[in-house]
C-alpha cells in the first residue's frame, strides 16, 4: 500500500531529503532511496510497504534475542521486505533484499495494524516484535501498530541494526519498550565493506535508546577472520559497559550465508574467548547464541546463582522475585512484566 511517508523534507521542490534512516538518502524525482521502499514521486516521500507482511509468527521472545524482556512470553513478529543495509551473510535476504526499488516481487498479504493488534491478542502474544528484515524501513506501519499495541497492553521491540535518526527515535520512543541492536563490528571498515553502512550512527542509536529509556540487549554475530581478534571483541564489550553494564551482550555462531560463503561457522571456543572478555569488561549479563548448551541461563551478577533457566528458547525456570534474585535481593536488570523496569 502507498502511503505518505514521515520524516523527511523537501529540497528546491524536488528533491526529497528522507530523515529516517542515517543514510538520509536525497532523492530525484521517481528515485528510490537505499532500503527499496522509499520514493520520491512528484514532490512527496511515499513508502511502498505500509500494511503489508511479508513475514508473520508467533516466536517464543527469546528467539528475537531478548533475554530480559518478559521472558518465557510469546511476541507476534512481522515484517516487510527491505532493508537500509547491504550484509553479504544476511540469513534473511530472502526478504530483507527484495524491493520494488529492485523491480522484484516486493508485495506481501495486507494486514492492517488493527489486524496485527487483535491476531497477538488472541494469540495469548504479550509483545509484537518488528524484526526479519530492519524495521526502520516500515517505520510509519510500525509506528501506528505500535500505538495501538501499548493502548491494548501490548508490548513492542525492534530487532534492529541500529540505524536510524535520532528523529525517528524520538518519535517512536513512548511506544517501543525493547530493542535488540546489531553491533556488528567495531571497525568502520567492516560496515562499509560488508553492510554498505557506517558505525558511528550505530553506537549512536544505543547511547540514545538507552537516555531515552527503552530496554537494550546487543548482539554482535561473531565472523572468524572479521570481527574475531580479541582486541576488536574487547572494543565492543567496553563500549558496551561504558553505556551501560547492565546491557545483555548476545555473541552469536555464524554460520554461511547468502553471499558470504567463504568461512566456516565460528569455531566454539571463538565465543568463549568473547565470553570471558565481556566479563573482564564488567558486563553483567552474557549469552553464548546459535550454539545448544551454551550459557543460555541468567545468572544473578551479584551471588552468581542461576535465576532464570533456558533450553533453546524455552524457559526452564524462571526464580525471580519482581525482578530480584531470591536468593540475595540482587535486582536484576530488565523488563519482567510491562508497565515496570528494573
Amino acid at each position: 500500500m502507498l502511503k505518505e511517508a514521515l520524516l523527511y523534507e523537501m529540497s528546491d521542490g524536488k528533491q526529497a531529503i528522507c530523515q529516517l534512516c542515517s543514510h538520509r538518502c536525497r532523492l530525484a524525482p521517481d528515485q528510490f532511496g537505499i532500503c527499496g521502499v522509499r520514493q520520491n514521486r512528484e514532490g512527496k516521500l511515499y513508502t511502498h510497504v505500509y500494511g503489508e507482511v511479508i513475514a508473520a509468527h508467533i516466536d517464543p521472545i527469546e528467539k528475537k534475542p531478548l533475554y530480559h524482556f518478559l521472558p518465557g512470553s510469546q511476541s507476534l513478529s512481522i515484517a516487510t521486505s527491505g532493508c537500509n543495509f547491504r550484509c553479504s551473510f544476511c540469513q534473511n535476504w530472502q526478504i530483507s533484499q527484495n524491493s520494488k526499488g529492485k523491480k522484484k516481487d516486493f508485495s506481501g498479504r495486507a494486514l492492517s495494524p488493527e489486524e496485527i493488534v487483535a491476531t497477538a491478542k488472541q494469540q495469548g502474544c504479550m509483545s509484537i516484535s518488528y524484526t526479519y528484515t530492519e524495521p526502520t524501513i516500515f517505520f510509519e506501519y510500525a509506528l501506528d501498530t505500535a500505538r495501538l499495541a501499548s493502548d491494548a497492553g501490548l508490548g513492542n521491540n525492534f530487532v534492529t541494526n541500529g540505524y536510524m535518526t535520532r528523529e525517528a527515535l524520538d518519535t517512536i520512543h513512548p511506544y517501543l519498550d525493547a530493542c535488540n541492536v546489531d553491533l556488528k563490528s567495531f571497525r568502520d571498515e567492516y560496515y562499509q565493506k560488508l553492510c554498505g553502512a557506517r558505525l558511528e550512527p550505530v553506537l549512536a542509536s544505543i547511547r540514545t535508546m538507552r537516555e531515552l529509556n527503552i530496554w537494550v540487549e546487543i548482539t554482535t554475530l561473531v565472523i572468524p577472520g572479521q570481527n574475531d581478534s580479541e582486541q576488536e571483541l574487547t572494543d565492543i564489550a567496553a563500549f558496551i559497559a561504558e553505556v551501560d553494564v547492565d546491557i545483555p551482550w548476545h555473541i552469536s555462531r555464524f554460520h554461511p550465508d547468502f553471499q558470504y560463503l567463504e568461512s566456516q561457522p565460528t569455531p566454539v571456543e571463538s565465543l568463549r574467548k568473547a565470553y570471558a572478555i565481556g566479563r573482564n569488561q564488567g558486563l553483567s549479563y552474557i549469552y553464548i547464541g546459535n550454539v545448544w548448551g551454551e550459557s543460555e541461563g541468567t545468572f544473578c551478577p551479584n551471588c552468581e546463582q542461576e535465576v532464570i533457566g533456558r533450553n533453546g528458547f524455552s524457559i526452564t525456570k524462571n526464580q525471580l522475585k519482581e525482578g530480584h534474585c531470591p536468593f540475595c535481593e540482587h535486582t536484576i536488570a530488565g523488563i519482567f512484566s510491562l508497565g515496570s523496569r528494573s
